[in-house]
Parts: structure tokens; sequence; C-alpha cells
């Protein structure tokens, strides 16, 4: 069990081997049929304990790209979650009848807990305002892809950076890359956390808060943009407050360079508007394609079907 790889954090990867896979997820995105039997005999448990579509579905089609199978649940109470069953049970169990183990959960370490009590490798696909690592590893392959490497560039994060777990990854895995500057655009009541900006004064990372988008929207060579997520909310009125806070639209990127790009977790709500949806400068749908890459590569990669060991099944296969 000491042994297994686990992926809890983006930070669970240097980065050479976040190079080395992001490698693999751009060769898949060329020559998928390569790898369309690599996992003709393993099976991927999705448990999902908190609704998604994107995050879950990307996960089941990332192994059957792969030709593999999926079980698992969408919901705690279609799981025996809803009987009081313990994570650290559950996924006892699952590591009896899958291979590898995707888990979203409300509450945050939940799937650390489960990677101490797995048999198999646990991918954390979000734990409450946490953490969304695979969702991370989306976005730094998207940049790489735009920018052409993963330094030197000025990216504004906008939208909820208090509870947004998306925000809080991404920032967290750029701070380990040279030449990045934040900007972090937020209502004071969704300021980002106190805990990332000591972390960014701590190496010497610069950033500023504003509040205004159309103030810096020229300096930008990403906008990140994120919605305000109404489940994380305790007070109904706060929600509908600030939910409108942001809405990108033709009048605010006409002041965005040519070159910059508007990336988006997703799902979206209003905070962009569908008339940029044709813009050159929106990678939001690309962003989504290339999550499917980075997840098929990341299976590969847990599952100890490294880089020479695809190629040495490919030369017996061609």
């Amino acid at each position: 069990m000491n042994d297994l790889r686990h992926l809890m954090s983006p930070m669970d990867f240097s980065t050479e081997e976040l190079e080395n896979l992001f490698d693999v997820a751009v060769d898949i995105e060329n020559n998928m049929s390569k790898y369309a039997h690599m996992c003709d005999d393993k099976i991927l448990a999705t448990c999902f304990y908190e609704p998604s579509t994107r995050t879950r579905l990307s996960f089941e089609t990332a192994m059957l790209r792969l030709g593999g199978k999926v079980i698992g649940f969408a919901d705690a109470s279609n799981s025996s979650a809803s009987k009081g069953e313990s994570v650290a049970d559950t996924i006892r169990v699952i590591s009896c009848f899958a291979d590898i183990c995707a888990m979203r959960h409300p509450k945050e370490g939940a799937p650390m807990v489960a990677a101490d009590h797995s048999l198999i490798p646990v991918i954390n696909a979000g734990d409450g305002g946490h953490q969304h690592p695979t969702q991370t590893l989306t976005d730094l392959l998207t940049i790489r892809n735009l920018h052409g490497n993963l330094h030197n560039f000025t990216i504004g994060l906008c939208g909820d950076l208090k509870f947004g777990r998306t925000v809080h990854s991404l920032i967290n895995a750029l701070s380990r890359y040279t030449g990045i500057t934040f900007i972090f655009i937020s209502p004071n009541e969704l300021r980002i956390p106190d805990y990332i900006t000591d972390m960014l004064k701590h190496k010497n990372i610069p950033y500023r808060e504003v509040i205004r988008l159309e103030d810096v929207m020229p300096e930008l060579d990403f906008l990140y943009m994120t919605r305000v997520q109404k489940e994380r909310f305790f007070n109904e009125e706060d929600y509908i407050r600030l939910k409108d806070f942001y809405i990108l639209d033709k009048a605010k990127i006409q002041l965005a360079k040519e070159n910059m790009y508007v990336l988006h977790p997703l799902p979206r709500v209003n905070e962009i508007s569908v008339e940029i949806d044709n813009d050159k400068r929106a990678a939001y749908f690309k962003q989504v394609q290339n999550g499917l890459y980075v997840r098929m590569a990341l299976i590969l990669t847990l599952l100890d079907m490294t880089k020479s060991h695809i190629n040495h099944n490919l030369l017996k296969e061609y």
C-alpha cells in the first residue's frame, strides 16, 4: 500500500513530472488511437459524494477512451454513505472491485482519508473548497499549450476567490514557476484567503488585489473567470447580491490584448456572456477538451504505465 501513488494536490507531482504528464497528454490528443486499448483490463471507480457533470463525465470518458471500464456512483444518496458508511470503509470495499478511484467529496480532506486506507490509487476530484487538482492540471496544460510554457505571464483571477478550490489549486501550482504575476479581482466579501497571499509574500511572488475588472484588463495575458458558487454560501441574500458582480462581455474584452486568453473551470452561469464564445480569446471549451487528455495521461501514470511502458507495448502491437 505504501508505494501507491495518489493525486491529492497538484503539488504531489514535481514540475518535471508534470512536464512528462503533459507530454503524454499532448501525444494522446494527437494520437488517440494509439492509446485505445491501454486499459482494456482496468476498472475506474468514480465515487462522487457531491454533484458533478463535467469532472465525472471527463473521468469516465478518459477511462473508456483508454479501453477500460467504469463503476461508481454520482450522488452520496446512491451509495452506502446514506446508511452511514465511512469514507475509509467505502474505499476498502472499492479497492476490492476497481484498479483506480476518482473521488469528489464536500468535506475537505476526505479523499486524503480514502488514500490512507486504499489499496488502489486515489485521485482527488475535488474536496469542498480546498483542492481540485485535476482541474489544475487541465488549466496548466491549457496555459502551456497557448503560451508555449508555464513561465513569464500575468494572470488575473476573477470572481469567487474565497471559496474557489480551482483558484486556490492553480495559484499554488503556478507559484513554482518563474515570472508569474497574479492579479486578484473580487469583491471584498470574496477576496483571496490570507494563507494564499501569505504564501505569495513568502516566495516574493508579485500580486495585487483589485475590485474592478476593467482596471486591469489591458495588463492580462490570461483571465481566469469563476462563478460565484451558490452551494458555498450560508446566506442566500449574500449570494444574490454578489452573483452578478462580474460579467465579462464584449465591451470589457475589447480592453484586453489581442493575444489574451479567457479561461473558466466551468460550469458558468452568466459571468461570461455567450457573445464571447466565438471570440478567438475564449479558450474555456478547449480547456474542457484538455481535461480529457490530462485525465487519460494521469490514469496511465498512476497505474504505473509510464511512457516507456506505453511505447514498449505499442512497438509489440505494431
